[in-house]
């Protein structure tokens, strides 16, 4: 199952530093890697990690064909999970060319891509943004189907000059209405699958409104999580699939049920993430650099903390900024570190210990906000940063703690 997204949302402050302790406390560390597994290469610049429950899958998946095999090849003996094997694995390489579809149009329209991922139920492109028209969402959505169904196609070619009943037909066949299945699947609609990307492309034309595209999809989405859940192990049950996929079904009643139950959680689960994703950015531009600021005094770096927190208090200021003789910005004093000093200590430790040093990326816009302001702040890790008037003048210090309480309240507000 495909699940290409904006799933990898980047979150304020994602990997910047708590107070912590140590000799690395207080500097910006990198961003997190995005791994999930093992990584396999980094196709068009995007790196393609397999995880874990993967193998789990795929074992599965040769256990199962390799059981069919015997019934169609039985002289094949052993080496059948071998042919499976090699069936699994081709059948995981149709779904991450599924996947660079995805990733390609992304990369087209740019938008940023995170990282792609094969897992338990197919492969995940974690797209970091949103497309900016229905038309592109649309299409972003509909190629990884539509590649899947020229797979379909180009597997059902050379099948067509092989014999029945040997290995290369039945792994042909195989890997023809995998894929099929894989296009069908992904075009049903409802999120977090293609189709539901589709149609809330479909439904955000009309309406003029991605909420409302949202919505309509995701409760679709809902309703098809319900649908699968009843309506797979009937379908299997009474042989309707099985005719369909042949070779490669074989599934019993409590692997129907327990494969229905496994789909319908996915689909249910995703469907509400993309409700929350959206409630989200609809109050993204609350986010703004300008109203979460703190206001600032700036200190010279041999002030004692004591005389630097009097003048905040006269000032009514929640921040500090240690400048220069020129008056020119180069730290700003971490508010974890001040809470770190005793009060009787504070008249002899000057806030040059207690401040981080002003990296470019440190500097924020005032008027910086929305996914712009999260960008900013993923692309730089740190507990503050000194935001900056156009003229280069110090308007104030914006703690990524404030950043986070005010990204959780747009969170837990209803959407319009």
């Amino acid at each position: 199952m495909d699940e290409s997204g904006d799933s990898g949302r980047p979150q304020p402050g994602a990997g910047g530093p708590g107070p912590g302790t140590g000799p690395d406390k207080g500097k910006p560390r990198r961003p997190a890697d995005p791994g999930g597994g093992i990584l396999m290469g980094r196709p068009f610049g995007v790196p393609v990690y397999v995880a874990p429950s993967w193998f789990v899958v795929a074992a599965l998946i040769t256990w199962v064909f390799g059981g069919q095999l015997d019934r169609v090849l039985p002289e094949l003996g052993g080496a059948r999970y071998l042919v499976a094997l090699f069936f699994a694995i081709a059948f995981y390489a149709s779904v991450l060319v599924h996947e660079l579809a995805h990733t390609v149009a992304a990369l087209r329209y740019k938008l940023p891509v995170r990282r792609i991922q094969l897992q338990f139920f197919g492969g995940v492109s974690e797209i970091e943004k949103e497309s900016e028209t229905p038309g592109r969402e649309f299409v972003l959505a509909f190629v990884g189907p539509l590649l899947s169904l020229v797979l379909g196609g180009v597997f059902y070619i050379p099948l067509q000059f092989v014999q029945a009943g040997t290995v290369p037909g039945v792994l042909l066949a195989g890997l023809m209405i995998s894929n099929l299945i894989v296009a069908a699947f992904n075009l049903l609609p409802g999120l977090p699958l293609d189709g539901g990307r589709m149609l809330r492309a479909v439904v955000w034309k009309i309406t003029g409104k991605p909420m409302s595209g949202t919505i309509a999809a995701a409760w679709v989405g809902r309703g098809l999580a319900i649908t699968v859940f009843v309506g797979l192990p009937l379908l299997t049950h009474t042989g309707a699939l099985g005719s369909a996929t042949g070779e490669i079904s074989g599934f019993e009643t409590v692997t129907d049920a327990l494969l229905a139950a496994i789909l319908a959680a996915i689909i249910w689960t995703g469907a509400g993430n993309s409700l929350r994703t959206a409630r989200l950015r609809e109050h993204l531009p609350e986010l703004r650099a300008r109203t979460l600021t703190r206001r600032a005094v700036p200190v010279e770096a041999a002030t004692p903390l004591s005389e630097a927190l009097r003048r905040a208090n006269e000032a009514g200021a929640r921040a500090l900024v240690v400048v220069d003789g020129q008056g020119t910005p180069k730290a700003v004093v971490r508010e974890a570190a001040i809470v770190g000093v005793p009060e009787h200590r504070r008249p002899w430790v000057a806030v040059s210990g207690l401040a981080q040093d002003l990296t470019d990326g440190m500097k924020v816009p005032a008027e910086l906000a929305g996914e712009a302001l999260l960008d900013r702040l993923k692309a730089t890790p740190a507990t503050e940063y000194l935001v900056v008037e156009e003229t280069g003048e110090i308007y104030g210090v914006l703690s990524t703690a404030d950043v986070e309480r005010a990204f959780i309240k747009a969170m837990a507000r209803p959407a319009a």
